[in-house]
């Protein structure tokens, strides 16, 4: 059983699709199906089951598929291992972040630590909470940046910060000049949120609830620039992390303190227990708490 056979065989396992695969290894269908055939030959059972066009692993193929994600992942844990010996002079780091935290809170964190640290490749994606969970546990993020607590076994965590959440309402709207809000005056106001299956919403919406109260957006987009936009254009009022709102600096929107119940969202770093943490990750947590210390209070 060669590794290469198993590269094949996962990204088989992956598009349930020979063609699909052959085209994403830049090989020809026929050569990985021949691989596969001799890898089926060598376990002495059929990994996929063929039935017309489609494909899809057996119980075999379940099994192999889980072990031979472990080897890479073994692999790629002593690449970086042996990596993490040049200290902070090469390496690669990806970072899952929730959206908010990359526009208000990684910027200028990102901004000292490539000075700092130049020859560390760095990529920063804003993800979904699920998003980012799915990448840690499929070992395609480094390092994630999302809601504490993550409930999930091969996850750990480090507190960041915990912030306010606050009403943004457009600057000559009768709520603007307000020195607070309580969340049930917000029940018959025109409001603009995220969708429903954003963990944002959710959160809002069960401290709603905890005050038997339901917020009904008249309008819902997925993007913290389109709920803001609508606020400046005087659509409706939103929720959102104070932070990002402070940084916002908008004339046009009026940052409210929300009451009765105060919302809070905790954040902090979330990684694989058992994967390696090498110098260059630990030096970007160091970096994130730093500014986060500043920004949020």
């Amino acid at each position: 059983m060669e590794l290469r056979q198993l590269e094949y065989f996962i990204a088989v396992s992956k598009e349930l699709h020979f063609s699909r695969a052959a085209e994403k290894l830049n090989i020809a269908q026929p050569t990985l199906s021949q691989q596969i055939r001799i890898l089926e030959d060598e376990v002495g059972i059929p990994l996929f089951d063929r039935i017309g066009k489609k494909t899809a692993l057996t119980e075999a193929g379940k099994i192999l598929l889980h072990h031979s994600r472990r080897v890479f992942y073994e692999i790629e844990q002593a690449q970086a291992a042996l990596r993490d010996l040049n200290g902070l002079q090469t390496g690669k780091l990806t970072i899952g972040s929730l959206m908010t935290c990359v526009s208000y809170l990684l910027p200028s964190a990102i901004s000292t630590f490539k000075q700092l640290y130049p020859n560390i490749g760095l990529s920063v994606y804003g993800l979904r909470t699920g998003d980012i969970k799915t990448g840690l546990l499929e070992n395609g993020l480094d390092l994630g940046i999302s809601f504490l607590p993550v409930e999930d076994a091969e996850l750990a965590s480090i507190p960041l910060f915990t912030e306010e959440l606050s009403l943004a309402v457009p600057a000559n709207h009768p709520l603007a000049g307000a020195e607070a809000v309580e969340m049930e005056t917000l029940e018959h106001v025109p409001a603009v949120l995220l969708p429903e299956n954003y963990f944002l919403r959710q959160l809002i919406d069960s401290y709603c609830a905890e005050i038997g109260m339901i917020l009904r957006p008249t309008l819902e987009m997925t993007t913290l620039e389109s709920l803001t936009q609508m606020v400046s254009e005087g659509i409706g009022v939103t929720i959102l992390p104070a932070p990002y709102l402070d940084t916002l600096r908008s004339p046009k929107i009026a940052n409210v303190k929300l009451i009765n119940p105060t919302m809070e969202r905790k954040i902090g770093f979330v990684y694989r227990k058992d994967k390696f943490m090498c110098t260059a990750t630990r030096a970007f947590i160091d970096q994130v708490t730093e500014t986060s210390g500043l920004l949020v209070k």
